[in-house]
């Protein structure tokens, strides 16, 4: 694709796909679990709403963790392309645990899994086990509940003392190969988030039981990407805080951006899931 096409910075007027309420029962989702006979894999209905999500570019250093629940870092990363599961599990993560404890001030990060998205239609139009693609649907990735669980499960005896002292769950989100035109990501400001507007969502895996949270419409809700993102460039997304006086999470979603050239590549994206703690 020739340089003069790529965009300016620029707001995108779109539209968000929330949570709408399908029949009686609390939400739920079956993931790589076969529902019993008769049952939906899931019971979440969409609420598509017109937004406006706003341009971070020039102002990438106005955003943090603590405030708004995500912030934009530059990180050059050694790793390219993606392709070599040992080499993202062994090289990439430490570079990541590294990037986190700089910005974070965080003595110890312990990164429990990863997903890779490189399919250009949105996630879920085919099985989990062959590729991913964008989520476009407003969610965040674990309730506060099921992030203290995480903890227990990964940490296993060390968790009682780790959670003693503050604990975080960051994804860390990054473009893969090129910059980002189609289906970028979109990063709710928490300080317009009503907590109200929270669903937890229960994901039953064959061998444990999850949950994340779905959003509510709000009309309060402020949006923000940022615009061409490269791989040299990470969104950091505050899924979980233990401190309840500042930013606990922050809500995202996968976009359409209609001035998107239509020659551009499609989307490619890695994100690591971090459990990032004070105490060691």
């Amino acid at each position: 694709m020739a340089i003069a096409s790529v965009l300016t910075p620029h707001d995108v007027p779109t539209t968000l796909n929330y949570f709408a309420p399908v029949g009686d029962e609390p939400p739920y989702r079956y993931i790589y679990l076969t529902p019993p006979p008769g049952k939906p894999e899931h019971n979440l209905g969409d609420d598509p709403r017109p937004v406006v999500v706003h341009d971070a570019r020039g102002r990438e250093d106005e955003f943090r963790l603590d405030v708004n629940g995500f912030q934009f870092v530059r990180h050059v990363s050694a790793e390219k392309e993606f392709v070599d599961e040992d080499a993202i599990k062994t090289g990439y993560y430490r570079e990541v645990e590294e990037l986190l404890k700089n910005v974070t001030g965080a003595k110890r990060v312990t990164i429990f899994d990863h997903t890779i998205r490189r399919h250009a239609e949105k996630d879920g139009t085919v099985p989990r086990t062959v590729q991913r693609g964008p989520v476009e649907r407003v969610h965040i990735d674990q309730t506060y509940e099921a992030t203290v669980k995480r903890v227990r499960q990964v940490l296993g005896d060390e968790a009682d003392r780790l959670l003693q002292s503050r604990v975080r769950l960051i994804n860390v989100w990054r473009p893969i190969g090129n910059p980002v035109f189609h289906k970028p990501l979109a990063v709710g400001d928490w300080r317009y988030l009503d907590e109200g507007d929270l669903v937890p969502v229960r994901y039953l895996y064959p061998d444990r039981e999850g949950a994340t949270f779905s959003v509510r419409y709000n009309p309060a809700h402020q949006w923000w990407h940022l615009s061409q993102q490269t791989p040299e460039e990470v969104t950091l997304i505050k899924c979980y805080d233990s401190e309840t006086d500042r930013a606990r999470l922050t809500p995202h979603s996968a976009f359409q951006d209609q001035t998107s050239p239509k020659d551009a590549p499609h989307r490619q994206s890695i994100e690591i899931r971090a459990l990032v703690f004070d105490g060691e």
